[in-house]
């Protein structure tokens, strides 16, 4: 059962709509030098990071979006490959549209 995708009780809970993207970025732990990884799905408020970083609930980690500056996470949830994380600071929604357009896959609201 630990594979299985959110359910709707899930999707609710979240702060804001999520939009699938497969978007490359830069991911780094505090201390640590910056590597290529991707984002599944990002909202406002937080990202689905595909990855084979080891990473554990509650670590901190730096994500670089694409024609960005870094910027800080947290790390709610990890399974396999992939992780839930949550911005520090929510992302302008100006960022997240240009982070949405950069992606080739569909966008759904």
């Amino acid at each position: 059962m630990g594979a299985e995708r959110q359910t709707d009780f899930d999707r609710k809970a979240r702060l804001a709509e999520r939009s699938y993207v497969q978007i490359s970025v830069r991911v780094r732990r505090p201390g640590e030098t910056w590597f290529n990884s991707r984002i599944a799905d990002v909202s406002v408020t937080g990202f689905r990071l595909q990855s084979f970083m080891k990473l554990t609930s509650g670590s901190e980690l730096w994500i670089m979006l694409p024609g960005f500056e870094g910027r800080r996470a947290r790390v709610l949830w990890s399974r396999a490959h992939e992780a839930g994380c949550a911005f520090e600071r929510p992302l302008h929604p100006a960022i997240l549209d240009h982070i949405l357009k950069l992606s080739s896959g569909p966008a759904f609201v």
